[in-house]
């Protein structure tokens, strides 16, 4: 069983250091057992645009969107060397996969395709359902902000909110708007800042950091 699903942000991938960021998640790679699942980023982006322009149909945005994360996928794997890449059910299996994975979706998606084609479902509602598809506990989004910041504050800027309920997720803008229909009630799940790799390795040391929970 994966120790956690690390749902790699888009932004976070096309950063200008995601070759630093990048090494430290593969010496975590190396202690505990992790699915690594890449965002859409600019790739998504251009698929975006082209539906604007084009009117394409959902189903062909859905599935070009889905490649585009693929292709973040081969990113990601190609910047930490001896991390595998996985595309089929098989990788719920933890007897067939003994050590942390980057997953590449468009197989596996093809064969369940569980969600909605819809511009309101993105890869953080995906990897909601990985979660639960695999039997994975902890999913961690790592973003482009450090977390959820409270709404309606009189502080500028607002305090970071350490943790949060469902229903405040889905008031603010951080995640899709189909992710809290999607979390699983037995997954436990963290927003944190993906350009603080440091963040990451104490969440899964300690089981807490700087960013937000979600109750």
């Amino acid at each position: 069983m994966f120790d956690a699903l690390i749902k790699v942000g888009g932004s976070v991938c096309h950063g200008p250091h995601i070759k630093e960021y990048a090494s430290q998640w593969a010496a975590l790679a190396g202690r505990y057992r992790l699915l690594f699942l890449a965002g859409g980023g600019l790739f998504a982006d251009q698929v975006r645009a082209l539906d604007q322009h084009l009117d394409l149909n959902d189903d062909a945005a859905h599935w070009m969107a889905i490649a585009a994360m693929e292709q973040n996928g081969y990113l990601l794997a190609d910047l930490m060397p001896g991390i595998p890449l996985i595309s089929d059910v098989g990788f719920r299996m933890s007897d067939l996969n003994p050590k942390s994975s980057v997953l590449l979706p468009y197989s596996l998606l093809r064969q369940v395709d569980p969600l909605p084609h819809s511009w309101e479902v993105t890869s953080d509602s995906l990897a909601a359902w990985l979660a639960g598809f695999a039997g994975i506990k902890c999913l961690i989004l790592l973003k482009d902000v450090p977390g959820v910041y409270a709404t309606g504050s009189p502080f500028t800027p607002p305090p970071l909110l350490a943790e949060v309920t469902r229903h405040q997720l889905d008031q603010v803008e951080v995640v899709d708007p189909f992710f809290v229909k999607t979390l699983p009630g037995n997954v436990q799940c963290w927003i944190i800042d993906g350009r603080e790799p440091q963040r990451l390795a104490e969440l899964l040391q300690t089981g807490k950091t700087v960013g937000t929970r979600i109750n």
